[in-house]
């Protein structure tokens, strides 16, 4: 059995959810767009740019879960979901997942982004297995902070330790690993796999793969 991971944003997504959860909460009037969304293109751009600081970022994009009620949050991801993230599905992409499920490896999406946003995506594909940003709960409701390790840069490699052991694996178990990603922020982690793959990838992880010999793959079509 082999293990394969993939990022999620902009990898099998042709965007980004974290942004785009950001940007539909605005449209909605849940977040002051004057107010919010100058600071999220700020984030956006700084993940882009390999610059961000993950614990400024999570205050800022965990606390609206804090503010509203499980139900609420349901509710409006489901809207979500089938205004902003199904479109940004590529077939190109469910199949490249569909392929490695097929073939039976263990199939995990690897994001930064957090759970909540992204365990329906990760449904979506078919998948039963998400690392992911972990934000943190009292009695059900979400508090506006986060539970362990981001699950970002070096994170990422932690966070998929931790969630091998819990299946009682390690990564010395599998003769293959595979890890498909766009941004530069991954280099970590596919660094650690034997079968790392750029997938549109941005200037730097371009160059990065060009350098080392890694495939490079276009999931857009």
């Amino acid at each position: 059995m082999n293990l394969v991971l993939f990022d999620l944003d902009n990898t099998l997504l042709a965007g980004d959810s974290d942004f785009e959860w950001g940007q539909y909460l605005i449209s909605r009037g849940v977040l002051d767009r004057e107010m919010y969304e100058a600071r999220n293109l700020e984030f956006y751009e700084q993940y882009k740019a390999g610059t961000l600081d993950i614990d400024v970022f999570l205050d800022f994009q965990l606390k609206p879960l804090s503010q509203h009620p499980r139900h609420q949050l349901d509710a409006w991801h489901a809207e979500f979901m089938a205004t902003r993230i199904l479109p940004i599905i590529t077939p190109q992409a469910r199949q490249l997942v569909k392929q490695h499920l097929d073939a039976g490896a263990l199939v995990a999406i690897v994001t930064a982004t957090n759970s909540f946003v992204t365990q329906p995506i990760a449904r979506e594909f078919g998948v039963e297995h998400l690392v992911a940003t972990e934000p943190a709960l009292s009695k059900g409701a979400f508090t506006g902070a986060v539970q362990g390790t981001p699950c970002f840069r070096e994170g990422k490699i932690t966070c998929v330790t931790e969630w091998l052991a819990r299946l009682e694996h390690s990564w010395n178990d599998f003769p293959e690993s595979y890890f498909y990603s766009d941004s530069l922020n991954d280099l970590p982690l596919l660094g650690k796999v034997s079968h790392p793959v750029a997938v549109n990838p941005d200037p730097t992880l371009a160059s990065h793969a060009k350098a080392h010999g890694w495939p490079i793959l276009n999931l857009r079509g």
